[in-house]
């Protein structure tokens, strides 16, 4: 049976959701699942906006028949080439064999190492502001590289002011009815997951969101259908906002993100200290134990706040193996513009301070705190001076608080 949902007088999701997905792409837990956004737009002409992943595919042919009505499918607009949005191509060929694919060049060349379906008789390539007309409608493409592959293009549909974002925007989490931001509490129950899926899967782009989203400010955007997550028809500005702060490396807000690694429990009481002298002098902070917090989780955060403590026991003379890991992932992420302080133990050659300082140096404008808090086994009154010392250098250089940002309100 079919699951649709009207978006327009004439578009509608015939997506599907998976909540049995325990990691997207293999790496990222997905606790709340997983949207596969596609949408059909019925005018003189049919066109459908991707595909789904593999395991939903059978929930998009049944969608697409539904919203159809017995008409053809005349084109697939094929946005972003990576298997969860374009497993369904050989299922969509079959049952309509007319059916024309719209893609630009680099996306093709994709689809040809992915897929064994022959497509270039029906192909239609685009580039840079191309347009086509399906009657009422005209569908503008503009490329959006690197958001989050090099092929990445979103479309523009001037008469409804809908724009196509692909990967942009997009929210972990499967819908549960609601298929519209404002028919949720965003902030309070997705804005998590949207910042945590932006930082996992595009935030090591921000130059290149900062180019989408340049080029996207000449449009009149009213509706933004993303590829995951929710469809947003109100109140854009507001996440567009977020995108600026992302994208541009600024900490939404000002607070200390700190993440520990111990073995016995003595690096976690000096974190553990830190953030209570911390919030003794009004500072919000964040505490995570890396051994058990998904990395995913913690680089979301690191986005998030202006300050970054990391605190490690020293291991084979080295970083602790999941600390070492935390940090190779934010630098893979290009995390820039963060003050940034260690905390270091070791029985008898405590290092890790010097070692996470090398893999955090090469990124851009960060700004290293000192004293770096050293431990011998066990924290000590002496230890309890550094810390208050580390504590009073990050209140020194906590910038004033944010005014709070507008929150979403459901205009129905």
């Amino acid at each position: 049976m079919y699951c649709i949902r009207k978006i327009t007088e004439d578009l509608t999701w015939v997506g599907a959701n998976d909540r049995r997905l325990a990691m997207f792409e293999g790496v990222y837990s997905v606790p709340r699942g997983v949207a596969y956004n596609s949408y059909l737009l019925n005018d003189e002409k049919t066109v459908l906006f991707d595909t789904v992943d593999k395991a939903v595919r059978q929930r998009l042919t049944e969608n697409i028949a539904e919203a159809l009505g017995g008409r053809t499918l005349d084109y697939l607009v094929i946005q972003h080439a990576e298997p969860d949005h374009t497993a369904a191509l050989s299922d969509i060929i079959l049952r309509y064999p007319d059916v024309k694919i719209v893609c630009n060049a680099k996306t093709l060349a994709f689809i040809r190492q992915f897929y064994d379906a022959d497509i270039d008789a029906r192909v239609l390539v685009v580039k840079e502001g191309d347009t086509l007309s399906t009657g009422r409608h005209t569908l503008q493409f503009f490329m959006a590289p690197m958001v989050h592959w090099p092929e990445v293009m979103v479309t523009y549909d001037a008469r409804s002011k809908t724009l196509f974002s692909a990967d942009a925007f997009g929210t972990f989490g499967a819908h549960n009815g609601a298929i519209f931001a404002d028919e949720v509490d965003f902030p309070r129950n997705y804005l998590d997951e949207a910042r945590r899926y932006y930082a996992n899967i595009i935030g090591k782009y921000g130059q290149q969101v900062q180019g989408l989203l340049k080029k996207i400010s000449s449009l009149d955007v009213q509706l933004v259908c993303p590829l995951h997550g929710f469809v947003w028809r109100r109140v854009f500005t507001w996440f567009l906002e977020k995108y600026q702060h992302w994208s541009t490396y600024t900490p939404e807000e000002t607070g200390v993100m700190i993440a520990y690694a111990s073995v016995y429990g003595n690096t976690k009481n000096a974190a553990e200290i830190l953030a209570c002298r911390l919030n003794d002098k009004g500072i919000k902070t964040v505490v995570f134990d890396v051994s058990v917090t998904s990395a995913s989780d913690i680089l979301s955060a690191a986005f998030r706040y202006s300050h970054l403590v990391f605190a490690s026991t020293t291991y084979n003379a080295g970083i602790f193996v999941t600390m070492e890991a935390l940090l190779h992932d934010i630098a893979a992420h290009n995390l820039q513009n963060r003050t940034v302080a260690f905390i270091q133990n070791g029985s008898w050659a405590p290092t890790s301070a010097k070692l996470m300082r090398a893999l955090i140096d090469p990124l851009k404008d960060m700004r290293i705190l000192e004293p770096t808090v050293s431990l011998a086994s066990s924290l000590k009154p002496l230890q309890l001076e550094q810390i208050d010392a580390l504590a009073n250098a990050i209140s020194a250089t906590a910038p004033p608080k944010p005014k709070s940002a507008s929150i979403i309100q459901n205009e129905r």
